[in-house]
C-alpha cells in the first residue's frame, strides 16, 4: 500500500493519461480526478513518430523502437504512483499510418490496456473542452498545433462551435514543405483557406495550444522581460506578435533571446509553428493571442467529470485545496470569503464578476504561509501563489491573488514589495489587493486565524459617515489598541471615518 502524505489530498485516487503524438508522447499521472487536476508526476519523450510519414506513409521505424521501450517505462512509473486507471491516447500520426494499427497492437500489448486512436473530429472536441476548463470563460477559436495535424474550433463559453483538422502539424509541414519555410507558408495559406470558421473569430481571442507555440511563447516573453513565468493565459497583443513571428519565421532560431531554454529536438519546429500562426492571424484578424497550458488531455480529463463539477469554478477549486492542505482553518478561510464580501459592500466598493472571483480565492490563500518564518511569509506566500498551476484566472488576477497576501503580512505602505508582480496589474487591481488585505489584517488580529468570530461581526452606519466595526458583548475582550490601529490603516486607504466598538459598550474613533 502506498502511503499518502498530508501534502496531498486524502480523498484523491491517483489516475495516468498517456498520449501518443506525431511529435512527442508523455505520461502524466494525476492526483484525482477534480475540477482543477494537479499534477502528481510528468515525464515525456520527443520519439518524432511522425517524421518522415508524408514521404513514407509510414512511422518512423526508429521511433517504434523506441517508443515501445518507453512504453514499458510509463506502465512501470504509472503503477508505481498508484494510478488506478490509465488511459491512453493516440492523435495523428498513429491515426493516419499505414502501420498504424500495427504499431497500437503492440503498444497494447506492452501497456496492457486498450488504446483510444482519436478521430480528426475527437481530437477537435477534447482539444476545446480542454479550453472550455482552463478559461472562465472562453471565447474563440481555439487551434491546437501538433506534430501530425492542426485542430481548429470555435468556442463560446461552453458551447462548441465549427471545427476542423489540418495537415499543418509541425512535422508533416516540414515535411511537405521539404525544409522550406517559403514553401510551408504557401503550405499553410492553402489549408487555411478551408477553416472558413476563423472569419468568425475576427476581433476575438485566439487560444494556442501545443508545445511549440508554448515554446514560441515562452522565447516572446524572455525578449519582452515579462516578469512572470507562467504560461497558462500569458497574453501577446497582435502588433507584438506579428513582428515576433516574423523573426522567428526567418528560420534563424539560434539568434533568438532564450532559446537556449528550448530543447534542440523542438528548435527545428519553432519556426513551421512561427508560419502556421501567422498565415492564422492574417486569416482571423485576432484581437490577441492567449496561450493555454490546457490541451486534449485535460479536455479529456473534464469529460470524465459530472455536470456539477464541470460547472465549478477551476480557481476556486484550486484556492480551496490549497486552503485544505496548507492553511490553519479552512474554516476561517470561508469565514473570511463571507466577511470580507460584506466589508466591500459596507464600504461601497464594487466588484466586477472576475474581482469577486479573485477576492474568493486571495481569502481562501490568505493563510496559506503561516509555517514560514514571520519575515518571510509575505514573499514565501506570493511566489507560491503567483506560480501556482492555477487555471481561470488571467495574469492580472494572479497578481490580486499574490499581492493581497503578501500586503495582508508585509504591511499595505509596503511600496517596496514585488514591483515586478505589480507591474501586472492595473490600479484598480492594485487598491482591491490592498483594501483586502488592510480588511485582512484587521480581522486576524480579532480571530487569531481560527473560525467562529468573524460571523459575529458586524459593520454599522453611526451616522455623519461613520462606519463601525463592532464586536458582540460577549468578544469584548478581544477589543484592544492593535486591531484599532489596524483599523486606522484601512480607515486611511479608503478614505472613510472608521470606528472600533463593541455592542452596548465603549468604541474608539480610528480616523
Amino acid at each position: 500500500m502506498i502511503s499518502v502524505s498530508q501534502g496531498r489530498l486524502q480523498d484523491r485516487r491517483p489516475l495516468s493519461i498517456i498520449d501518443i503524438g506525431s511529435n512527442s508522447i508523455r505520461l502524466v499521472v494525476y492526483e484525482g480526478l477534480a475540477r482543477s487536476p494537479t499534477l502528481l508526476f510528468n515525464e515525456k519523450m520527443l520519439a518524432g513518430l511522425g517524421r518522415g510519414i508524408v514521404s513514407t506513409g509510414k512511422l518512423d521505424p526508429e521511433a517504434v523502437t523506441r517508443s515501445m521501450e518507453e512504453f514499458r517505462r510509463f506502465r512501470a512509473l504509472s503503477n508505481q504512483a498508484g494510478a488506478e486507471h490509465m488511459y491512453v491516447l493516440a492523435t495523428a500520426a498513429a491515426r493516419e499510418a499505414i502501420n498504424g494499427p500495427d504499431f497500437i497492437h503492440r503498444a497494447e500489448d506492452v501497456l496492457k490496456t486498450e488504446i483510444r486512436v482519436l478521430s480528426g473530429r475527437q481530437e477537435a472536441h477534447y482539444s476545446a473542452l480542454g479550453i472550455i476548463s482552463g478559461f472562465y470563460p472562453a471565447n474563440g477559436i481555439a487551434g491546437d498545433l501538433g506534430g501530425g495535424s492542426l485542430e481548429l474550433v470555435d468556442i463560446n463559453g461552453e458551447a462548441i462551435g465549427d471545427g476542423i483538422t489540418l495537415p499543418l502539424g509541425g512535422l508533416r509541414l516540414q515535411d511537405m514543405a521539404k525544409n522550406s519555410l517559403v514553401q510551408a507558408q504557401k503550405i499553410a495559406r492553402q489549408e487555411l483557406a478551408r477553416a472558413k470558421l476563423l472569419k468568425g473569430g475576427q476581433g476575438r481571442v485566439f487560444y494556442a495550444v501545443g508545445g511549440t507555440w508554448r515554446n514560441l511563447a515562452r522565447l516572446h516573453m524572455e525578449m519582452n522581460n515579462y516578469p512572470l513565468g507562467v504560461m497558462h493565459h500569458y497574453e501577446i497583443a497582435a502588433d507584438s506578435a506579428q513582428a515576433f513571428l516574423r523573426q522567428v519565421a526567418k528560420g534563424e532560431v539560434e539568434k533568438v533571446k532564450g532559446i537556449e531554454g528550448v530543447s534542440k529536438n523542438r528548435r527545428s519546429l519553432l519556426p513551421y509553428g512561427a508560419v502556421v500562426l501567422q498565415e492564422i492571424m492574417a486569416a482571423m484578424q485576432p484581437s490577441k493571442i492567449v496561450v493555454s497550458a490546457q490541451g486534449v488531455r485535460e479536455g479529456f480529463l473534464y469529460s470524465l467529470l459530472d455536470a456539477a463539477e464541470q460547472k465549478a469554478d477551476p480557481l476556486i477549486s484550486a484556492a480551496e485545496e490549497l486552503a485544505v492542505l496548507r492553511s490553519r482553518s479552512v474554516h476561517h478561510a470561508h469565514d473570511l470569503v463571507e466577511w470580507t464580501g460584506k466589508a466591500f459592500k459596507a464600504f461601497g466598493i464594487d466588484e466586477t464578476v472576475d474581482e469577486a472571483r479573485y477576492r474568493h480565492a486571495a481569502c481562501l490563500l490568505a493563510d496559506i504561509g503561516w509555517r514560514a518564518h514571520p519575515e518571510y511569509r509575505g514573499r514565501q506566500s506570493l511566489n507560491i501563489i503567483a506560480h501556482a498551476s492555477f487555471i481561470g484566472v488571467d495574469h492580472p488576477g494572479r497578481a490580486y491573488l499574490a499581492l493581497a497576501s503578501a500586503y495582508r503580512h508585509d504591511g499595505i505602505f509596503n511600496d517596496g514589495i514585488a514591483p515586478e508582480i505589480k507591474a501586472l496589474a492595473p490600479p484598480r487591481v492594485l487598491e482591491r489587493a490592498r483594501v483586502l488585505a488592510a480588511m485582512m489584517r484587521v480581522v486576524y488580529l480579532l480571530t487569531a486565524a481560527m473560525p467562529g468570530v468573524m460571523p459575529r461581526l458586524k459593520w454599522e452606519s453611526r451616522g455623519n459617515g461613520v462606519l463601525a466595526l463592532v464586536l458582540p458583548a460577549s468578544l469584548a475582550d478581544l477589543y484592544g489598541e492593535r486591531p484599532a490601529g489596524r483599523l486606522a490603516q484601512l480607515a486611511r486607504i479608503t478614505n472613510r471615518r472608521l470606528v472600533l466598538a463593541v455592542e452596548g459598550g465603549p468604541s474608539v474613533s480610528v480616523k
